[in-house]
């Protein structure tokens, strides 16, 4: 409790990581809660396609006559579950690999990162495009196994690193030679002095996989089974004309504004986790 106190406090006094913090947890109440308080209409209203933002419609309306302020509730839902889905699955990828290769190293480290390297020079883009012409990858989980793939390689060798450097300190020799083995000393010693960067990488996987699925939308090469910020924009793009007429401008910048302010938000808010974790930082 003392600690969960003294982080709170942290961001607290951290005025630009509250002001991420606060941002964060509008986007997650949003995505929980706003979808249940705010329905979606699906019906088209032609006669009211294109209006401005008002009070009726505070974002505006998009080509068919809907509500755009609905929409990004709605689209928010599926945009930040499957960046948190693959964000668990990335990091959790990177954990089984960087961790081991790092602390037993010899011909398991070898192993370990030459399957690594062997995904790190695969292109992400062709492989994410490839995958969605054979993949039906409209299901949540199914996205977020496709995106891990190519979100992991580099975590792993970044967690292999860490791992490198805190196998010979001190501490983690003081376990050796008082008879622990390796698997409790990953669990009690190695994990916990990891425990910071990894939930800071998990932050921005979240980010970086929310990228990735909008451009997937974007670019088509999804199904659009349910309203979505990327398939927002491929709307805004295709059905609006929104890069040639002023009148769709709100329809194009909305998902943007959000997807800008959800990785804004992030990086504000791990700074106060680097302060948290690193007292050093701390003002």
């Amino acid at each position: 409790m003392e600690t969960l106190l003294r982080s709170f406090s942290i961001i607290y006094k951290n005025k630009t990581a509250f002001v991420g913090f606060i941002i964060l947890l509008l986007f997650i109440f949003m995505a929980t809660i706003g979808p249940m308080l705010v329905p979606l209409e699906t019906s088209a209203h032609p006669e009211e396609m294109f209006q401005p933002p008002s009070i009726k419609h505070i974002l505006g309306t998009d080509y068919a006559g809907r509500d755009i302020f609905d929409e990004i509730i709605h689209g928010s839902r599926s945009v930040l579950i499957v960046g948190a889905l693959s964000a668990l699955i990335s990091v959790s990828i990177s954990v089984l690999i960087g961790i081991p290769s790092g602390f037993i190293g010899g011909f398991t480290d070898w192993i370990l990162m030459r399957i690594t390297d062997i995904f790190l020079t695969i292109p992400s883009l062709p492989l994410l495009v490839v995958l969605a012409a054979f993949i039906r990858i409209g299901n949540p989980l199914i996205m977020s196994l496709v995106l891990s793939l190519t979100s992991w390689p580099g975590l792993a060798r970044a967690i292999r690193s860490q791992s490198l450097s805190l196998r010979e300190r001190d501490f983690i020799e003081a376990a050796r030679v008082s008879g622990l083995s390796s698997m409790r000393i990953v669990f009690s010693e190695l994990l916990p002095n990891m425990a910071s960067y990894i939930a800071i990488s998990a932050i921005f996987a979240i980010t970086q996989a929310v990228y990735a699925q909008v451009g997937l939308f974007f670019l088509g090469l999804a199904p659009f089974t349910s309203i979505n910020w990327g398939v927002m924009l491929n709307f805004a793009v295709s059905q609006a004309g929104a890069l040639y007429s002023s009148r769709s401008v709100s329809y194009l910048l909305s998902p943007i504004v959000c997807i800008s302010l959800l990785q804004i938000s992030s990086v504000l808010f791990v700074r106060a986790l680097e302060e948290i974790f690193n007292p050093r930082l701390q003002r």
